[in-house]
Protein backbone atom coordinates (compact mmCIF):
# COMPACT_ATOMS: atom_id res chain seq x y z
CA UNK A 1 0.00 0.00 0.00
CA UNK A 2 2.86 2.40 0.92
CA UNK A 3 4.83 1.61 -2.14
CA UNK A 4 1.98 2.31 -4.19
CA UNK A 5 1.42 5.65 -2.54
CA UNK A 6 5.10 6.70 -2.79
CA UNK A 7 5.07 5.31 -6.41
CA UNK A 8 1.86 7.19 -7.32
CA UNK A 9 3.60 10.12 -5.56
CA UNK A 10 6.85 10.25 -7.89
CA UNK A 11 4.30 9.66 -10.84
CA UNK A 12 2.37 12.87 -10.27
CA UNK A 13 5.80 15.19 -8.82
CA UNK A 14 8.02 13.80 -11.68
CA UNK A 15 6.62 15.83 -14.16
CA UNK A 16 6.88 19.08 -12.52
CA UNK A 17 10.44 18.62 -11.91
CA UNK A 18 13.06 21.58 -10.74
CA UNK A 19 11.74 24.39 -13.71
CA UNK A 20 12.89 27.40 -10.88
CA UNK A 21 16.53 25.96 -10.81
CA UNK A 22 18.92 28.71 -10.77
CA UNK A 23 20.93 27.01 -13.73
CA UNK A 24 18.17 25.84 -16.15
CA UNK A 25 19.48 27.59 -18.65
CA UNK A 26 21.96 24.91 -18.46
CA UNK A 27 19.72 21.77 -18.67
CA UNK A 28 17.01 20.57 -20.97
CA UNK A 29 14.09 22.12 -19.09
CA UNK A 30 11.56 19.69 -20.71
CA UNK A 31 12.53 16.83 -18.99
CA UNK A 32 9.80 13.97 -18.36
CA UNK A 33 11.36 10.74 -16.37
CA UNK A 34 10.05 7.24 -18.41
CA UNK A 35 8.32 4.99 -16.44
CA UNK A 36 11.08 2.93 -16.09
CA UNK A 37 12.82 5.46 -14.34
CA UNK A 38 10.15 6.47 -12.29
CA UNK A 39 10.08 2.50 -11.01
CA UNK A 40 13.84 2.42 -10.52
CA UNK A 41 13.53 5.79 -8.33
CA UNK A 42 10.93 3.86 -5.73
CA UNK A 43 13.01 0.81 -6.22
CA UNK A 44 16.10 3.26 -4.77
CA UNK A 45 14.14 5.04 -2.24
CA UNK A 46 13.36 1.36 -0.42
CA UNK A 47 16.69 0.03 -0.75
CA UNK A 48 17.96 2.25 2.49
CA UNK A 49 21.67 1.21 2.20
CA UNK A 50 24.49 1.26 -0.09
CA UNK A 51 27.93 0.76 -0.36
CA UNK A 52 30.00 2.99 -1.67
CA UNK A 53 34.32 2.29 -2.85
CA UNK A 54 36.43 4.57 -3.37
CA UNK A 55 39.65 3.13 -4.71
CA UNK A 56 42.07 3.79 -7.31
CA UNK A 57 46.11 4.25 -7.85
CA UNK A 58 45.81 7.03 -5.52
CA UNK A 59 45.12 4.15 -2.78
CA UNK A 60 48.61 3.60 -3.09
CA UNK A 61 49.89 6.47 -1.55
CA UNK A 62 48.04 5.90 1.52
CA UNK A 63 46.99 9.26 2.29
CA UNK A 64 42.93 9.62 0.61
CA UNK A 65 41.87 10.54 -2.89
CA UNK A 66 42.91 14.14 -2.79
CA UNK A 67 46.46 13.28 -2.30
CA UNK A 68 47.47 14.59 -5.84
CA UNK A 69 45.81 18.10 -5.23
CA UNK A 70 46.84 18.32 -1.68
CA UNK A 71 50.60 17.70 -2.26
CA UNK A 72 50.99 19.40 -5.90
CA UNK A 73 51.82 15.97 -7.59
CA UNK A 74 52.82 16.75 -11.11
CA UNK A 75 51.25 14.49 -14.08
CA UNK A 76 54.64 13.52 -15.35
CA UNK A 77 54.81 12.44 -11.59
CA UNK A 78 52.07 11.04 -10.93
CA UNK A 79 51.25 8.79 -13.81
CA UNK A 80 54.10 6.74 -12.35
CA UNK A 81 51.38 5.02 -10.11
CA UNK A 82 50.46 3.19 -13.42
CA UNK A 83 53.71 1.49 -13.13
CA UNK A 84 53.41 0.10 -10.71
CA UNK A 85 49.70 -0.56 -9.50
CA UNK A 86 48.80 -4.25 -8.79
CA UNK A 87 45.99 -4.85 -6.90
CA UNK A 88 46.50 -8.99 -6.60
CA UNK A 89 44.28 -9.40 -3.99
CA UNK A 90 41.29 -7.33 -5.26
CA UNK A 91 38.03 -10.12 -4.97
CA UNK A 92 35.23 -8.98 -6.16
CA UNK A 93 32.93 -11.80 -4.32
CA UNK A 94 34.28 -10.56 -1.16
CA UNK A 95 33.34 -7.03 -1.75
CA UNK A 96 29.91 -7.78 -2.75
CA UNK A 97 29.41 -10.42 -0.25
CA UNK A 98 30.45 -7.88 2.17
CA UNK A 99 28.04 -5.35 1.13
CA UNK A 100 25.03 -8.07 0.93
CA UNK A 101 25.84 -9.19 4.55
CA UNK A 102 25.78 -5.62 6.05
CA UNK A 103 22.20 -5.60 4.45
CA UNK A 104 23.11 -3.12 1.89
CA UNK A 105 20.90 -3.20 -1.86
CA UNK A 106 23.87 -1.66 -4.00
CA UNK A 107 27.06 -0.52 -4.53
CA UNK A 108 28.26 2.83 -6.08
CA UNK A 109 32.16 2.29 -7.87
CA UNK A 110 34.16 5.20 -8.22
CA UNK A 111 34.61 4.45 -11.63
CA UNK A 112 37.07 7.72 -12.39
CA UNK A 113 38.08 10.25 -9.58
CA UNK A 114 39.24 13.55 -9.79
CA UNK A 115 42.95 12.55 -10.47
CA UNK A 116 41.31 10.97 -13.70
CA UNK A 117 42.53 7.26 -13.38
CA UNK A 118 39.80 5.32 -15.25
CA UNK A 119 39.28 1.99 -13.27
CA UNK A 120 37.68 0.13 -16.20
CA UNK A 121 39.00 -0.38 -19.58
CA UNK A 122 38.35 2.45 -21.56
CA UNK A 123 38.97 3.20 -24.74
CA UNK A 124 39.30 7.05 -24.34
CA UNK A 125 42.67 7.29 -22.31
CA UNK A 126 45.42 5.09 -21.80
CA UNK A 127 45.22 6.27 -17.88
CA UNK A 128 43.34 3.23 -16.61
CA UNK A 129 43.56 0.25 -14.34
CA UNK A 130 44.41 -2.34 -17.89
CA UNK A 131 47.48 -0.63 -18.71
CA UNK A 132 48.85 -0.88 -15.24
CA UNK A 133 50.92 -4.49 -14.19
CA UNK A 134 47.28 -6.05 -13.13
CA UNK A 135 45.65 -5.33 -16.12
CA UNK A 136 42.45 -6.64 -15.48
CA UNK A 137 38.89 -4.72 -15.83
CA UNK A 138 37.72 -4.81 -12.06
CA UNK A 139 34.25 -2.91 -13.00
CA UNK A 140 33.38 -6.03 -15.34
CA UNK A 141 34.35 -8.33 -12.41
CA UNK A 142 32.47 -6.15 -10.41
CA UNK A 143 29.46 -5.70 -12.24
CA UNK A 144 29.26 -9.55 -13.03
CA UNK A 145 29.46 -10.45 -9.27
CA UNK A 146 26.72 -7.93 -8.22
CA UNK A 147 24.38 -8.94 -11.04
CA UNK A 148 25.11 -12.80 -9.82
CA UNK A 149 24.30 -12.01 -6.29
CA UNK A 150 21.27 -9.21 -6.47
CA UNK A 151 23.09 -6.23 -5.84
CA UNK A 152 22.17 -2.75 -7.66
CA UNK A 153 25.34 -0.93 -9.59
CA UNK A 154 25.90 2.72 -9.24
CA UNK A 155 29.45 4.35 -11.04
CA UNK A 156 30.65 7.45 -9.40
CA UNK A 157 32.11 9.17 -12.51
CA UNK A 158 34.18 12.79 -11.62
CA UNK A 159 33.23 15.65 -14.55
CA UNK A 160 36.63 17.16 -12.45
CA UNK A 161 39.81 16.12 -13.28
CA UNK A 162 43.43 17.36 -12.50
CA UNK A 163 45.61 15.43 -14.61
CA UNK A 164 43.94 15.98 -18.26
CA UNK A 165 45.02 19.25 -20.59
CA UNK A 166 41.64 19.67 -21.87
CA UNK A 167 39.58 20.11 -18.65
CA UNK A 168 39.01 23.64 -18.25
CA UNK A 169 41.43 23.87 -14.75
CA UNK A 170 42.30 27.87 -15.63
CA UNK A 171 38.79 28.70 -13.65
CA UNK A 172 38.63 25.63 -11.43
CA UNK A 173 38.92 25.98 -7.65
CA UNK A 174 41.56 23.02 -7.28
CA UNK A 175 44.58 21.16 -9.78
CA UNK A 176 46.07 24.25 -10.54
CA UNK A 177 49.15 22.67 -9.06
CA UNK A 178 49.54 19.51 -11.11
CA UNK A 179 51.86 21.20 -13.87
CA UNK A 180 49.52 21.28 -17.13
CA UNK A 181 49.95 24.51 -19.64
CA UNK A 182 47.38 24.95 -21.90
CA UNK A 183 44.30 25.99 -19.90
CA UNK A 184 41.83 23.39 -20.95
CA UNK A 185 39.41 23.03 -23.82
CA UNK A 186 35.97 22.00 -22.55
CA UNK A 187 34.52 21.13 -26.10
CA UNK A 188 37.20 18.31 -26.16
CA UNK A 189 36.76 17.22 -22.76
CA UNK A 190 32.96 16.95 -23.16
CA UNK A 191 33.28 14.67 -26.32
CA UNK A 192 35.93 12.73 -23.81
CA UNK A 193 33.36 12.27 -21.37
CA UNK A 194 30.03 11.60 -23.09
CA UNK A 195 32.75 8.54 -24.79
CA UNK A 196 33.05 7.00 -21.31
CA UNK A 197 30.13 7.36 -20.05
CA UNK A 198 29.16 5.92 -23.18
CA UNK A 199 31.50 2.86 -22.73
CA UNK A 200 30.12 2.92 -19.23
CA UNK A 201 26.12 2.06 -20.22
CA UNK A 202 26.91 -0.13 -22.74
CA UNK A 203 29.37 -2.52 -21.76
CA UNK A 204 28.76 -3.22 -18.36
CA UNK A 205 24.81 -4.47 -17.89
CA UNK A 206 22.32 -2.26 -15.81
CA UNK A 207 23.34 -0.03 -14.02
CA UNK A 208 21.87 1.85 -11.23
CA UNK A 209 22.65 5.47 -11.31
CA UNK A 210 25.36 7.84 -12.31
CA UNK A 211 26.79 9.49 -9.28
CA UNK A 212 28.36 13.10 -10.64
CA UNK A 213 31.09 14.37 -8.61
CA UNK A 214 33.16 18.15 -9.38
CA UNK A 215 30.77 20.70 -10.26
CA UNK A 216 31.78 22.83 -7.26
CA UNK A 217 35.53 23.30 -9.24
CA UNK A 218 33.76 25.43 -11.05
CA UNK A 219 31.75 27.68 -8.76
CA UNK A 220 32.11 30.31 -5.75
CA UNK A 221 32.94 28.13 -2.61
CA UNK A 222 29.53 26.17 -0.52
CA UNK A 223 27.83 29.37 1.47
CA UNK A 224 28.52 31.54 -1.21
CA UNK A 225 25.24 34.35 -2.78
CA UNK A 226 26.52 33.59 -5.86
CA UNK A 227 27.07 29.71 -6.80
CA UNK A 228 26.99 29.74 -10.67
CA UNK A 229 29.06 27.70 -12.39
CA UNK A 230 31.99 29.75 -14.58
CA UNK A 231 31.86 27.05 -17.53
CA UNK A 232 28.47 25.87 -18.98
CA UNK A 233 28.53 22.35 -18.68
CA UNK A 234 25.93 21.21 -20.72
CA UNK A 235 24.30 19.19 -18.54
CA UNK A 236 21.16 18.91 -21.28
CA UNK A 237 24.08 16.40 -23.33
CA UNK A 238 25.31 14.40 -20.42
CA UNK A 239 21.99 13.78 -18.89
CA UNK A 240 19.97 13.10 -22.46
CA UNK A 241 22.43 10.56 -23.17
CA UNK A 242 22.59 8.20 -19.81
CA UNK A 243 18.32 8.71 -20.19
CA UNK A 244 18.88 7.34 -23.68
CA UNK A 245 20.94 4.71 -23.18
CA UNK A 246 19.77 3.59 -20.21
CA UNK A 247 16.34 5.11 -19.19
CA UNK A 248 15.84 4.05 -15.78
CA UNK A 249 19.31 4.81 -14.81
CA UNK A 250 18.97 7.86 -12.15
CA UNK A 251 21.29 10.71 -12.08
CA UNK A 252 22.48 12.46 -9.37
CA UNK A 253 25.11 15.30 -9.03
CA UNK A 254 26.95 16.38 -5.90
CA UNK A 255 27.01 19.60 -6.88
CA UNK A 256 25.99 21.10 -3.43
CA UNK A 257 22.91 23.10 -5.13
CA UNK A 258 19.62 22.31 -5.64
CA UNK A 259 18.79 19.44 -7.45
CA UNK A 260 18.91 20.26 -11.37
CA UNK A 261 15.66 19.47 -14.24
CA UNK A 262 17.31 15.97 -15.37
CA UNK A 263 18.56 14.37 -12.04
CA UNK A 264 16.73 11.68 -10.53
CA UNK A 265 17.55 11.50 -7.15
CA UNK A 266 19.22 14.44 -4.70
CA UNK A 267 22.55 13.83 -2.49
CA UNK A 268 23.69 15.13 0.77
CA UNK A 269 27.55 14.58 1.51
CA UNK A 270 28.04 13.70 5.36
CA UNK A 271 24.95 15.63 6.51
CA UNK A 272 21.57 14.57 6.81
CA UNK A 273 18.99 16.44 4.72
CA UNK A 274 18.21 19.64 6.52
CA UNK A 275 21.51 19.37 8.48
CA UNK A 276 24.47 21.44 7.49
CA UNK A 277 27.47 20.50 9.84
CA UNK A 278 30.17 20.22 7.00
CA UNK A 279 29.37 23.60 5.33
CA UNK A 280 28.50 21.81 2.06
CA UNK A 281 24.79 21.27 2.67
CA UNK A 282 23.16 24.53 2.29
CA UNK A 283 20.16 23.05 -0.59
CA UNK A 284 16.96 22.68 0.34
CA UNK A 285 16.04 18.37 0.97
CA UNK A 286 13.72 17.98 -2.20
CA UNK A 287 9.97 16.86 -1.69
CA UNK A 288 10.04 15.77 -4.74
CA UNK A 289 12.81 13.08 -6.03
CA UNK A 290 14.39 10.40 -4.11
CA UNK A 291 17.25 11.64 -1.44
CA UNK A 292 20.75 10.10 0.20
CA UNK A 293 23.63 11.07 2.19
CA UNK A 294 27.34 9.81 1.74
CA UNK A 295 29.44 9.43 4.72
CA UNK A 296 32.64 7.49 5.66
CA UNK A 297 33.13 5.34 8.25
CA UNK A 298 36.09 6.99 9.54
CA UNK A 299 36.94 10.82 8.55
CA UNK A 300 38.52 9.78 5.25
CA UNK A 301 37.11 8.98 1.90
CA UNK A 302 39.87 6.68 -0.39
CA UNK A 303 42.58 4.42 1.74
CA UNK A 304 44.23 7.04 4.73
CA UNK A 305 46.72 4.46 6.07
CA UNK A 306 47.00 7.24 9.48
CA UNK A 307 43.39 7.31 10.15
CA UNK A 308 42.19 5.61 12.44
CA UNK A 309 39.18 7.61 13.81
CA UNK A 310 36.65 4.66 13.02
CA UNK A 311 33.03 5.17 13.50
CA UNK A 312 31.28 2.39 15.98
CA UNK A 313 29.07 0.26 14.92
CA UNK A 314 26.19 2.20 17.46
CA UNK A 315 27.01 5.24 15.32
CA UNK A 316 26.74 4.17 11.83
CA UNK A 317 23.70 2.11 12.70
CA UNK A 318 21.81 5.24 14.42
CA UNK A 319 23.32 7.63 11.10
CA UNK A 320 21.19 4.82 9.00
CA UNK A 321 17.87 4.79 11.21
CA UNK A 322 17.88 8.70 11.26
CA UNK A 323 18.53 8.92 7.68
CA UNK A 324 15.11 6.35 6.91
CA UNK A 325 13.19 8.52 9.08
CA UNK A 326 14.12 11.32 6.89
CA UNK A 327 13.04 9.16 3.27
CA UNK A 328 16.68 9.17 2.67
CA UNK A 329 19.38 6.31 1.70
CA UNK A 330 22.48 5.77 3.19
CA UNK A 331 25.54 5.01 0.88
CA UNK A 332 28.58 4.33 3.85
CA UNK A 333 32.31 4.64 2.33
CA UNK A 334 34.97 1.87 2.24
CA UNK A 335 38.39 3.29 1.30
CA UNK A 336 39.75 -0.40 0.00
CA UNK A 337 44.27 -0.71 0.38
CA UNK A 338 45.62 -0.63 -2.42
CA UNK A 339 46.12 -4.70 -2.69
CA UNK A 340 42.27 -4.46 -3.20
CA UNK A 341 41.51 -5.98 0.12
CA UNK A 342 38.40 -3.77 2.03
CA UNK A 343 40.17 -3.00 5.45
CA UNK A 344 39.66 -5.38 8.13
CA UNK A 345 38.51 -2.62 10.48
CA UNK A 346 35.73 -1.79 8.19
CA UNK A 347 34.73 -5.72 7.17
CA UNK A 348 34.25 -5.97 11.00
CA UNK A 349 32.07 -3.20 11.45
CA UNK A 350 30.06 -3.97 8.54
CA UNK A 351 29.40 -7.25 9.58
CA UNK A 352 27.88 -5.99 13.51
CA UNK A 353 26.26 -3.80 11.33
CA UNK A 354 24.71 -6.42 9.20
CA UNK A 355 23.54 -8.96 11.95
CA UNK A 356 21.63 -5.88 13.60
CA UNK A 357 20.25 -5.34 9.85
CA UNK A 358 19.28 -9.30 9.88
CA UNK A 359 17.04 -8.30 13.12
CA UNK A 360 16.02 -5.05 12.24
CA UNK A 361 15.83 -4.36 8.86
CA UNK A 362 12.78 -4.52 7.91
CA UNK A 363 12.29 -1.61 10.21
CA UNK A 364 14.04 0.87 8.08
CA UNK A 365 14.46 -1.11 4.56
CA UNK A 366 11.45 0.04 2.50
CA UNK A 367 9.61 2.22 5.31
CA UNK A 368 9.12 5.72 4.78
CA UNK A 369 9.50 8.86 6.53
CA UNK A 370 9.19 12.72 7.64
CA UNK A 371 6.29 11.22 10.25
CA UNK A 372 7.76 13.39 13.40
CA UNK A 373 11.28 15.49 13.53
CA UNK A 374 13.89 13.84 15.50
CA UNK A 375 12.88 13.64 19.25
CA UNK A 376 15.54 13.77 21.95
CA UNK A 377 14.75 9.86 22.30
CA UNK A 378 14.89 9.23 18.59
CA UNK A 379 13.09 9.05 15.18
CA UNK A 380 9.89 6.74 13.79
CA UNK A 381 9.81 4.81 10.95
CA UNK A 382 6.76 3.54 9.18
CA UNK A 383 5.30 0.59 6.32
CA UNK A 384 1.67 -0.15 5.66
CA UNK A 385 0.01 -0.26 8.79
CA UNK A 386 2.93 -0.25 11.65
CA UNK A 387 5.33 2.57 13.00
CA UNK A 388 8.72 1.77 14.36
CA UNK A 389 9.73 4.20 17.50
CA UNK A 390 13.64 3.93 17.45
CA UNK A 391 14.95 4.35 20.73
CA UNK A 392 18.11 5.72 20.26
CA UNK A 393 18.72 7.48 23.48
CA UNK A 394 17.48 6.03 26.86
CA UNK A 395 14.83 8.28 27.95
CA UNK A 396 14.90 9.78 31.50
CA UNK A 397 10.94 10.27 31.91
CA UNK A 398 9.28 7.24 32.25
CA UNK A 399 6.68 7.07 29.34
CA UNK A 400 7.54 8.64 25.37
CA UNK A 401 4.52 10.67 24.09
CA UNK A 402 3.97 9.84 20.33
CA UNK A 403 1.89 13.00 18.56
CA UNK A 404 0.16 10.33 16.38
CA UNK A 405 -3.54 10.39 15.84
CA UNK A 406 -6.80 9.42 13.51
CA UNK A 407 -6.02 5.69 14.23
CA UNK A 408 -6.85 3.13 16.24
CA UNK A 409 -3.94 1.82 18.17
CA UNK A 410 -4.38 -1.51 18.18
CA UNK A 411 -0.76 -3.25 20.06
CA UNK A 412 2.60 -2.03 21.00
CA UNK A 413 5.49 -4.24 20.84
CA UNK A 414 8.95 -4.42 21.37
CA UNK A 415 10.12 -5.67 17.92
CA UNK A 416 12.69 -8.04 18.77
CA UNK A 417 10.99 -10.21 20.36
CA UNK A 418 7.13 -9.33 20.78
CA UNK A 419 7.12 -8.61 24.53
CA UNK A 420 3.76 -6.04 24.75
CA UNK A 421 4.74 -2.50 25.63
CA UNK A 422 1.56 -0.89 27.72
CA UNK A 423 0.22 2.37 25.82
CA UNK A 424 -2.66 4.82 26.67
CA UNK A 425 -4.10 6.41 23.37
CA UNK A 426 -5.55 9.76 23.69
CA UNK A 427 -6.97 12.05 20.82
CA UNK A 428 -3.82 13.96 21.10
CA UNK A 429 -1.70 10.84 20.39
CA UNK A 430 0.12 7.89 22.01
CA UNK A 431 1.64 7.58 25.84
CA UNK A 432 4.35 4.56 25.57
CA UNK A 433 5.40 3.14 29.10
CA UNK A 434 8.73 2.18 28.88
CA UNK A 435 9.13 0.48 32.67
CA UNK A 436 10.01 -3.00 33.08
CA UNK A 437 11.14 -2.68 29.12
CA UNK A 438 14.84 -3.80 28.38
CA UNK A 439 16.64 -1.95 26.59
CA UNK A 440 18.91 -2.43 23.34
CA UNK A 441 22.20 -0.84 23.55
CA UNK A 442 21.65 0.18 20.38
CA UNK A 443 18.22 1.10 19.28
CA UNK A 444 15.45 -0.22 21.16
CA UNK A 445 12.51 -0.29 18.36
CA UNK A 446 8.61 -0.39 19.64
CA UNK A 447 6.35 -1.37 16.66
CA UNK A 448 2.92 0.08 16.85
CA UNK A 449 0.24 -1.79 14.69
CA UNK A 450 -2.32 0.31 13.84
CA UNK A 451 -6.31 -0.83 13.00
Amino acid sequence: MIRAFLFSFLIFSAFSLLAQSKQANQIAPTYQPTLANLQARNQFQSNRFGLFVHWGVSSMLGAGEWVMQNRNIKVKDYVRLKETFYPSQFNAEEWVTAAKNAGMKYIVFITRHHDGFSNWDTKQSDWKITNTPYGKDVLKMLAEECKKQGLQLGLYYSTLDWFREDYPYSTGRTGQGTGRKTGGNYDAYLQFMKAQLTELLTNYGDIMSIWFDGHWDQTNPEGSTDRSSRINWKYEEIYSLIHRLQPQCLIGNNHHLDPLPGEDFQMFEKDLPGQNHTGLSFQKPSDQLPLETCETMNNSWGYNITDHAYKSTRQIIHYLVKAASLNTNLLLNVGPMPNGKIQPENIDTLKQVGAWMEKFGSTIRGTYGNILPAQEWGVITAKDNSHFVHILERHQKPFIFIPLSGKQLTKATLFSNGTPVKFKQVPEGVFLYLDGIVFDTIDTVVQLIWQ
